[in-house]
């Protein structure tokens, strides 16, 4: 139990195409389950629109939150990309009621650097601009007389949180909590505070922050060659058209009111999903969950999105990027929306291609050295996902070169020719990885996350592994014939030398704001305040918890149930090590590029 309750609760459970029901201090909480889910998944929707996953996993006395906007950088207005990933920046300045000291006389001043941003972008003499940011300067020191900043940190910190943190793609942003499990009441007031009342403050100081985040990404080769070729597929789709960072011209012109339009359309509960997998009682929890964050107002009127489809590649498209990392060549295709029924078809290609171990490419290009290095992947997105192929050279061989050996990769596939005993590895081992996936909590959470944002049905995603199973070697080759042809696809060529477009972005001068370590707010000590249920901790007692057997003269087995899902692990241990023969590390290591007396690699 998380915390004391005053009523017991009765619930009643149906599988997916009904709902089950609970009865809850008066209120009445429907929720959606699906047969043979693993994770025994509870998927609540609130009056208010509000998704809740829950899957409860008692190992440890943790849960792991992830609260998922249904927004990302695709969304960002074209005038102001980056506002996406800027905002999620902001979510940590704290509300009207943390984060201050008085926001009666913090919010005048607040609401002047609104003003005077905005008369900072309509402005393009560069002498009114530099007059204008002293000003913003100015106005955003005396402002911070009343702020107190890291007090969200602070927050966290007191009720036990670890792992704080948050991240804005193209399709989410996604804000992260791990939290001791006696603290839920305590998670919910702060994030319910956080999501319905957030306050912008601190505006052009976190400037600085994302300023250096760009400096960095914009020197980073894979992220120039990423942009590329999502520019090269998608020129008429946000994914193409913006990116996450946003334009340095964008990045010197934000705009505080158009931030404010975004949360206030996008921030919204019939838009989010709280992910939740712990130690927790699903009763309790939605109870609590409903009691902070039922009050918070829906969007209506939130906009429509409709997937664009988008006018095959007539390629193929090539382009050459610059940086000073070592050279490599790149491949992408479009492949099948993320939900679609191809979904699983679309995985199995890219494991039989690279799978690290025995796909097409791991063996017949790395591990006859034909290339430096070569994998391929599923670049998986909310509107459509790519294939992506990418090679390295091994000294003095050509891109084109390494192009076309990955190419003879893929027409082995739609020529058949690899063994059908693949496919069964493939999900065998995909089996493994998502047992695997599933013995953690962030895991498990994260899968949620995964079906809300890219609007996959949770039913659709508990059956991903039957779909695989049902793949054929021919619909494998019918599926790559028709999609992945050498005609549709755009190549990226990263070649070695200074980059002509890179431009640093140069950081404004801002005057150090006031700190005010000292200070607290009257919501920091009132959580400080609360009182909570302690954890009892469990230990290991080292006789009666493991199982120890002697084989034989000097072999002794030490041995743990594993309670949680079909997987074991073997460990065999020698006594013997570097120490007694430094070649031994060098032996092993080439133990993972052989096979058997019987099997090969």
């Amino acid at each position: 139990m998380i915390m004391s309750v005053l009523h017991k609760f009765k619930a009643i459970v149906l599988t997916i195409g009904a709902l089950g029901a609970i009865l809850s201090c008066g209120h009445r909480y429907t929720y959606e389950t699906v047969e043979g889910d693993p994770l025994n998944a509870r998927i609540y929707t609130l009056e208010n629109g509000l998704k809740v996953y829950m899957t409860v996993n008692k190992e440890t006395p943790r849960i792991q939150t992830y609260v998922a906007v249904r927004v990302g950088a695709k969304d960002d207005p074209a005038e102001t990309t980056g506002l996406a990933h800027y905002f999620e920046h902001l979510m940590f300045k704290g509300t009207s009621t943390f984060g201050t000291q008085n926001y009666e006389l913090e919010k005048p001043l607040l609401d002047r650097i609104e003003e005077l941003f905005e008369e900072y972008r309509e402005t393009t003499d560069e002498t009114q601009r530099k007059d204008i940011y002293r000003r913003i300067d100015s106005v955003s020191l005396e402002a911070s007389k009343y702020a107190i900043p890291n007090e969200y940190d602070k927050l966290m910190s007191a009720i036990g949180a670890i792992g704080t943190n948050a991240g804005t793609s193209y399709d989410q942003t996604v804000y992260i909590e791990d939290i001791p499990s006696n603290q839920v009441r305590n998670w919910a007031k702060i994030q319910a505070e956080r999501f319905s009342d957030n306050v912008i403050r601190g505006f052009h100081t976190e400037l600085e922050t994302v300023y250096e985040e760009s400096n960095m990404y914009s020197t980073m080769d894979s992220e120039k060659v990423l942009e590329k070729m999502l520019e090269a597929l998608f020129p008429s789709h946000p994914y193409g058209t913006q990116t996450v960072l946003g334009t340095q011209e964008h990045l010197k012109n934000p705009s505080i009111t158009n931030i404010k339009n975004y949360y206030k359309t996008y921030y919204v509960p019939n838009n989010v999903a709280i992910c939740l997998s712990g130690d927790f009682d699903p009763n309790e929890m939605i109870s609590v969950i409903d009691e902070y964050f039922g009050s918070w107002k829906p969007n209506p009127d939130m906009p429509e999105r409709t997937l664009t489809q988008e006018d095959p590649i007539k390629g193929p498209l090539s382009y050459d990027v610059w940086g000073l990392e070592s050279e490599y060549v790149t491949m992408g295709w479009h492949g099948p929306h993320v939900a679609s029924d191809d979904d699983a078809l679309f995985t199995v290609l890219g494991q039989v291609l690279s799978n690290g171990t025995a796909g097409i490419m791991d063996l017949d290009l790395n591990q006859q050295q034909k290339v430096l290095q070569s994998m391929a992947f599923s670049y998986m997105l909310a509107d459509r996902s790519l294939l992506i192929m990418q090679g390295n050279p091994k000294q003095g061989q050509k891109l084109e070169e390494v192009k076309d050996l990955m190419l003879g990769s893929l027409d082995k596939i739609k020529q058949g020719d690899f063994d059908e005993s693949l496919l069964t590895a493939i999900i065998n081992n995909y089996k493994l990885s998502m047992m695997r996936r599933l013995e953690s909590n962030r895991g498990r959470a994260n899968m949620f996350v995964s079906a809300f944002t890219n609007n996959i049905p949770w039913e659709q995603q508990t059956q991903f592994i039957e779909r695989m199973e049902s793949v054929t070697k021919e619909d494998l080759m019918a599926f790559t014939n028709e999609h992945f042809r050498d005609d549709n696809f755009a190549i990226i060529y990263k070649k070695q030398g200074p980059d002509p477009t890179y431009k640093k972005i140069d950081k404004p001068d801002i005057t150090p704001i006031h700190m005010n370590r000292d200070s607290t707010s009257a919501f920091l000590k009132e959580v400080l305040a609360s009182k909570v249920r302690p954890i009892k901790p469990v230990f290991v007692d080292f006789n009666k918890d493991f199982k120890k057997l002697k084989l034989s003269e000097g072999a002794h087995l030490v041995y743990v149930p594993n309670t949680l899902n079909d997987m074991f692990t073997l460990s065999i241990v020698f006594d013997v090590g570097s120490v007694h023969d430094n070649a031994l590390p060098v032996a092993f290591d080439y133990l993972n590029y052989l096979g058997t007396s019987e099997k090969s690699a």
